[in-house]
């Protein structure tokens, strides 16, 4: 059947995530054309228009986040997880699996997707939301462009790199070391980025492991006012203009957080094994994790350039460390950290950030309802890291995964997992209700009581 995804002007990015009533998701890619002059249904104006299954195939990768290359004057996505690459047009692959590929015809204003359906059922356009790539970088190299300043803003310096022969976890100490959040944000999306490219590459990165020791002491933060959590002043609701700007504040130290959460854990258990079987991590967690660190890495750069958007700086307000604090409590056990920052404060971010985003549309703030919805939807994948890693784990040391979260959260936090939850966002990350109904008392604190994403409420 033929679904209408909105009129041609709408769509001004490279890729969307499509949402259909049945709750299967598709990736929409608007590419420019290869060749021009040729006249396609799925072409316009220079542009050509894609749309193939969001997960891929061999091991459910998110084709959303692949890389996209031409060859043999075709396009081709490649899945970020294990490489598996997909023709975006006809779905073939050179390892001789096929991806689900949707034809899409552009008739006049309109883009129209053409979905199969059977015995006559009825499929619909539940949303579109696009896919953000950029990164709001306030001081790039002079071989970027450069994003306005605000006037009173006091230039850094550039940023540090390290050289060619440096490891993931040189880098990751080298990060987690940084102070200022400027320089933290572009190392964290130029290690993605480097790391990334040379696995495809004859000279990967050295991973390091066991090289170099995972600092002891929390990261550093430069010039800003930390308070614990408990003396954090109140957000309010959003309905006023301070309001608005606490709450994105507050929103931006977890981000910030949460990059060094990222890089840790890649450092951290660099030389983690499994019980019994004896299993390295594998590559693939690396960049799982590093992704990540690059996502929260955008997601405070989107949050930071709105809050001087609004008229005022990052660092104007006090802030918390209580992120690093689980950190500290999960230093000693992958599991246990995989658990209560991925599978706890990420999931619980779910939970929160559709009322979050409410408040901000009420207060007819639409530019950082945008912002929001573009980090609530890449949180998804990352709760889906943290329980895909936590799964691969348990499966290596024959364990039940539920049973060694459940097991974790009554280890590390105290008191009664209540809701409301985001049974649809927490099921697409792989969290069915056995992770979290109300079986064991202990899980409520986790998500309600110290979990992080509630301190700007």
């Amino acid at each position: 059947m033929i679904i209408n995804c909105g009129p041609l002007s709408g769509f001004t990015q490279a890729r969307y995530v499509v949402y259909l009533s049945t709750g299967k998701r598709l990736v929409l890619f608007r590419l420019p054309s290869i060749d021009p002059s040729a006249s396609k249904p799925n072409e316009v104006d220079g542009w050509s228009y894609f749309a193939m299954e969001a997960e891929c195939p061999h091991a459910g990768g998110p084709m959303v986040d692949s890389q996209i290359d031409i060859e043999d004057s075709a396009y081709v996505a490649s899945c970020p997880w294990h490489a598996y690459d997909f023709n975006v047009e006809t779905g073939e692959s050179s390892v001789g699996i096929k991806a689900c590929t949707y034809p899409i015809d552009v008739q006049g204003e309109s883009v129209l997707l053409n979905f199969p359906v059977e015995d006559g059922s009825v499929v619909e356009l539940a949303k579109i939301e696009p896919v953000s790539e950029k990164v709001k970088l306030k001081n790039a190299r002079p071989s970027q462009k450069l994003a306005p300043a605000p006037e009173k803003a006091v230039d850094p310096g550039m940023a540090r790199y390290l050289d060619d022969k440096a490891t993931l976890c040189d880098w990751a100490v080298h990060i987690l070391d940084t102070a200022n959040p400027e320089h933290k944000i572009e190392l964290t999306t130029h290690l993605f980025s480097i790391f990334t490219e040379r696995e495809k590459s004859d000279s990967p990165m050295e991973l390091g492991r066991g090289t170099v020791a995972a600092p002891e002491e929390q990261p550093p933060r430069e010039k800003m006012i930390e308070l614990k959590a408990g003396a954090m002043p109140r957000t309010g609701k959003g309905g006023t203009l301070k309001s608005r700007i606490a709450m994105l504040h507050a929103l931006a130290n977890i981000e910030l957080w949460a990059i060094d959460l990222a890089i840790d854990i890649c450092v951290r258990f660099a030389t983690f094994q499994t019980e019994k079987t004896s299993q390295e991590l594998p590559r693939a967690y690396f960049h799982d994790w590093l992704k990540v660190a690059s996502d929260e890495a955008k997601h405070f750069s989107l949050l930071r350039a709105r809050i001087e958007e609004l008229g005022s700086y990052f660092g104007a307000l006090p802030v918390h460390h209580t992120l690093w604090l689980s950190a500290q409590e999960t230093a000693y056990d992958l599991r246990a950290r995989i658990s209560i920052i991925a599978l706890v404060h990420e999931a619980r971010g779910l939970d929160v950030n559709p009322m979050t985003i409410q408040k901000f549309r009420n207060s007819g703030d639409d530019p950082s309802v945008a912002a929001l919805e573009i980090i609530h939807h890449d949180e998804i994948t990352h709760v889906t890291t943290g329980h895909r890693w936590l799964t691969w784990i348990c499966n290596e040391e024959d364990t039940d995964p539920v049973e060694v979260f459940r097991s974790n959260v009554s280890k590390h936090f105290r008191g009664p997992i209540r809701g409301p939850f985001n049974e649809e966002a927490r099921l697409e990350a792989g969290m069915d209700k056995r992770w979290y109904e109300e079986e064991s008392p202990s899980l409520v604190a986790a998500s309600l009581m110290i979990s992080p994403f509630m301190m700007y409420e």
